[in-house]
């Protein structure tokens, strides 16, 4: 398989582990030679990744709302 994605053992164990530092080029190059070239489509799909969606919601900041300043006055 390294031989023909033209890369070294150490790299295609570390992709069947899914480390995130495999090249995208790397990527595609197995699934062509897996004959599953077409699969790579929906592992660009943003939108239909329930995971990637649901772990940038968790990053998106909350709403913060800033304290209203009350005047000693009484007068907004």
């Amino acid at each position: 398989m390294a031989e023909r994605l033209r890369v070294s053992e150490a790299t295609v164990r570390r992709m069947e582990h899914g480390d995130s530092g495999i090249s995208l080029g790397t990527i595609a190059q197995a699934f062509f030679v897996l004959g599953e070239l077409d699969k790579i489509n929906r592992l660009l799909d943003s939108a239909a990744d329930d995971i990637g969606l649901s772990l940038m919601n968790a990053q998106l900041p909350l709403r913060v709302r800033k304290k209203r300043i009350k005047s000693d006055s009484g007068v907004l």
